[in-house]
């Protein structure tokens, strides 16, 4: 049975099939592991995630979340402990897996390519999480980004925009190694020209 979608950031019935699993599974056996004590969830996983990606979509604060929606305490609880114990990163590897498939491609990447963007952040980030990246005049942060050929995400690492695009890359190397032991070959720009590509 379809069931209405009142935001455009809902999961479709097709999407929650993808992940409705995983993160029921997440649940299952969290619930193995607690105590036998206490009421048994009362909130819908999909409805959760629901929340999760209108937050995502929409910018707001936790807090603003709409009354239609779980309160923003209990959403908030589930994306802290998705997040802490590597859902997000579960589900996003899943669905790269399928995507890949479905290009033809075999489920797992065997090559990346690695690149890092300088942006400028707000007047309201601590100065503590900012750097300046010397060579494109930019204050603030730098998003370091590995991806499959494909373009998508493999692993990801936000810094201060002084932090070298070396630096970065082996940061990725080391991840990517690590969670994608069949890639061989990285494509990088003249940033990564000696201890990265070393």
């Amino acid at each position: 049975m379809t069931r209405q979608r009142p935001y455009p950031s809902d999961l479709s019935d097709a999407r929650w099939e993808l992940i409705g699993p995983t993160l029921t599974t997440w649940r299952t056996e969290r619930r193995s592991k607690a105590l036998d004590i206490g009421r048994p969830p009362e909130h819908d996983l999909r409805r959760i995630m629901d929340a999760i990606l209108y937050v995502d979509r929409t910018g707001i604060a936790w807090r603003y979340l709409p009354h239609d929606f779980p309160p923003w305490e209990t959403v908030y609880g589930y994306f802290a402990a998705w997040q802490k114990v590597g859902v997000f990163d579960q589900l996003n590897g899943l669905l790269r897996h399928l995507l890949r498939e479905a290009e033809g491609r075999d489920g797992e990447p065997t090559a990346c390519v690695l690149d890092a963007q300088s942006v400028k952040t707000s007047a309201n980030v601590p100065a503590a999480g900012q750097g300046i990246d010397a060579g494109k005049k930019i204050a603030g942060r730098e998003r370091h980004i590995g991806v499959d050929t494909l373009g998508l995400l493999l692993a990801v690492w936000v810094t201060a925009a002084s932090v070298s695009d070396n630096v970065g890359g082996m940061h990725l190397m080391s991840h990517i190694a690590a969670t994608h032991p069949r890639v061989t070959k990285a494509w990088a720009d003249t940033g990564y020209r000696t201890k990265a590509i070393d």
